[in-house]
């Protein structure tokens, strides 16, 4: 499997895709729209266009040239237009002369994320969701901000799927949205996931909101994710993302972050020299980069650590474009979970 930049070539198996995983990805269900995507993908791979508009986005492809799956990491959010969520905080209300006092929690809309990377438009064939492919796709492209950190913001953040049943309705925004917006949960979820956010800014209140006058629904459901959404936390988890009280203005999913420098990926990855040999049965994975931008190569597969080289078999080192003596940017592949 091989972790690389989308191409022009590839819109017939992400519109594939894109009906495979329904609400999921949103972003690529317009073909026109996709098609321009696709073409600013390659600019931003390029370096031909500033961070506020750089699309990293990756597909993950097998030995058959099939695309799996995709994922992808937006360089700056808010910068061309505001990004919302709800910070949850406390209000504290009290009566010394009724000896009453009420902590309640309170959600303050805001833009505090502005500036910051986005882990975004995650998804993976049921079909192949085995082995290490699904780390590959969600961690891989962590390696690309390990080797190109002037490319990002300081935090990396993922805005995970809130709760909803199974016909797509959120009681957060039943309790909430609907009643600014007047329209059902799915059609502004899937306006905003094309990108016609501006509508937020235009109708949502901007005092807080006390989330005590919200259904008990409501509020059991505030930074709760998806089932669905849970693998992707797991492993983001691990890697030191966590949540600071920050969720998405629809569902209430919630909002994680850790500062770039400090996850695992990036913290640990180290640059190597690249060994071409057969790792013995025992050899643990490792996530190797090519240390490439326009021609990014990242793949997951038997390694050997071996001094400040890293021994790895013929079919790896093609996959990554690579001879050796080349460099490689490297980390260890966690254990699953």
């Amino acid at each position: 499997m091989i972790l690389r930049p989308v191409q022009v070539t590839d819109l017939p198996a992400l519109l594939a895709l894109a009906r495979l995983a329904g609400r999921g990805l949103t972003p690529l269900v317009d073909e026109e729209r996709l098609t321009h995507r696709l073409r600013w993908v390659k600019r931003t791979f390029a370096e031909q266009v500033e961070r506020a508009d750089a699309d990293y986005l990756f597909v993950l492809e097998d030995d058959d040239q099939q695309v799996l799956g995709v994922s992808a990491i937006s360089a700056a959010i808010g910068l061309r237009e505001p990004w919302y969520n709800y910070r949850v905080g406390l209000t504290v209300n009290a009566s010394p002369n009724l000896g009453i006092s009420r902590q309640i929690p309170t959600l303050f809309l805001n833009n505090e994320m502005t500036g910051q990377s986005e882990l975004c438009t995650l998804f993976l064939r049921p079909d192949q969701r085995r082995g290490s492919n699904g780390r590959l796709l969600s961690l891989g492209r962590l390696l690309l901000a390990a080797e190109f950190p002037h490319l990002f913001g300081e935090k990396l953040i993922a805005e995970l799927r809130g709760s909803a049943d199974e016909k797509g309705c959120s009681p957060f925004w039943d309790s909430v949205g609907r009643h600014f917006f007047k329209m059902d949960f799915s059609h502004a979820d899937h306006l905003s996931g094309l990108g016609n956010k501006a509508f937020i800014a235009e109708l949502m209140p901007r005092q807080p909101l006390y989330a005590c006058l919200l259904t008990e629904q409501a509020q059991a459901v505030i930074g709760k994710p998806h089932p669905d959404a849970e693998p992707a936390l797991k492993i983001l988890t691990a890697e030191g993302f966590s949540h600071q009280g920050y969720i998405d203005i629809f569902d209430a999913g919630p909002v994680i972050e850790a500062p770039l420098s400090t996850i695992r990926t990036v913290r640990d990855s180290q640059h190597l020299s690249l060994v071409i040999d057969t790792p013995d049965d025992q050899a643990p994975i490792w996530l190797i980069h090519n240390r490439r931008l326009e021609n990014c190569r990242i793949t997951a597969a038997p390694a050997r650590l071996t001094g400040n080289s890293l021994l790895v078999d013929r079919l790896t080192a093609k996959r990554l474009q690579l001879q050796p003596g080349d460099s490689v940017r490297a980390v260890p592949l966690p254990n699953r979970q």
